[in-house]
């Protein structure tokens, strides 16, 4: 595990952890089976799901009668260093970019994405003295946006190349959201290609201009995914179907109720409501849980990993996916 975690820090980058990131092992009841189940998230409105489920008392209702007495929950910057977390034993299960897990998988993680999250969700703003023409227009430009391997990074490149882009003729800078932020404020930037909320507050706070929605770069593309070990799926199976069934309730109690739902996505990140409702009302993003649906733009992204080297091997739809459970928790609430 200790090579595992050297090969993946290198394949993913090296970033710090966040000041909230422990090291805390699962707990095994007397049965062998965890008792304390390890959740990482990012502070984005994609993955609110996992902030509603966690205030509703979702997660620790429903997984109790599987033994689960304890929710430990870890908040990570970009999915760069959950997915390091993930490898050094940190986590059961994660909300993440789904392009991360693909480089981590590829250097040996063994986990899979069993559920996804949303769909789209990010966008590209610039300064608003610049005009933007097309994406030719962004040569010679600085655009943050966060590292090699992640969602964003994987999708912007692809569209500039598929636009006859030379990638090397856009600065792009590897950079989490809050230090993107401040230097798009600063002028040290040109712009930055972030996920929501971050491009709603840069915009509502006259700081940058909307010219491009990832949606636009690539419709429909994957974003954010449920990452659960190898080890839980062989060794508790119906646990994690419980966690799968608990998450689409949230996704699909935020579909319902997206006002409130950005109230507890305010309240878990001291953000500003204003924002985070504005962001909500605005963004290309749609929330979702059937994994079928991520799998072509997911095998895409590995694919441009691949080509991009990024990985050193091209990763299949059973290295990255088992959407078995999810499949077997729709058959069962149909036949209810």
């Amino acid at each position: 595990m200790a090579i595992l975690a050297a090969v993946v820090v290198m394949s993913l980058g090296c970033i710090s952890a966040p000041e909230k990131k422990e090291n805390v092992s699962a707990k095994e009841n007397m049965s062998g089976k965890i008792s304390t189940l390890r959740i990482g998230y990012q502070p984005s409105t994609h993955q609110i799901a996992e902030m509603v489920a966690s205030e509703k008392g979702w997660w620790a209702e429903d997984l109790k009668p599987f033994g689960i007495t304890n929710i430990k929950e870890f908040e990570f910057p970009t999915g760069v260093p959950e997915m390091q977390a993930m490898v050094a034993g940190e986590l059961d299960m994660a909300y993440v970019g789904t392009a991360p897990p693909i480089s981590a998988i590829s250097a040996g993680l063994p986990a899979k994405i069993v559920a996804a999250v949303n769909i789209n969700g990010s966008d590209l703003v610039l300064r608003p003295d610049l005009v933007y023409n097309g994406p030719a227009s962004l040569a010679g430009l600085t655009i943050g946006t966060f590292p090699p391997g992640s969602i964003q990074d994987t999708v912007m490149k692809k569209w500039l190349m598929e636009n006859g882009v030379d990638v090397s003729q856009v600065d792009i800078k590897a950079m989490d959201p809050g230090p993107a932020m401040s230097a798009l404020s600063a002028g040290q930037i040109d712009g930055v290609f972030l996920p929501h909320p971050a491009p709603a507050i840069i915009v509502l706070k006259g700081k940058g201009k909307q010219a491009v929605a990832s949606g636009e770069m690539w419709p429909n593309h994957a974003c954010c995914s449920l990452v659960v070990t190898d080890k839980l799926i062989k060794e508790q199976p119906e646990l994690v179907e419980q966690i799968i069934k608990t998450h689409i309730k949230a996704t699909d109690y935020i579909n319902a109720n997206p006002e409130e739902a950005a109230q507890i996505y305010a309240k878990k990140t001291k953000a500003n409501i204003t924002e985070i409702q504005y962001s909500v009302k605005n963004w290309d993003g749609k929330w979702v849980s059937d994994p079928r649906v991520q799998v072509p733009s997911t095998l895409e992204y590995a694919k441009v990993d691949y080509e991009m080297k990024y990985t050193k091997r091209l990763l299949t739809e059973k290295d990255l996916f088992d959407t078995s459970l999810y499949e077997k928790v729709l058959g069962a609430e149909k036949s209810q």
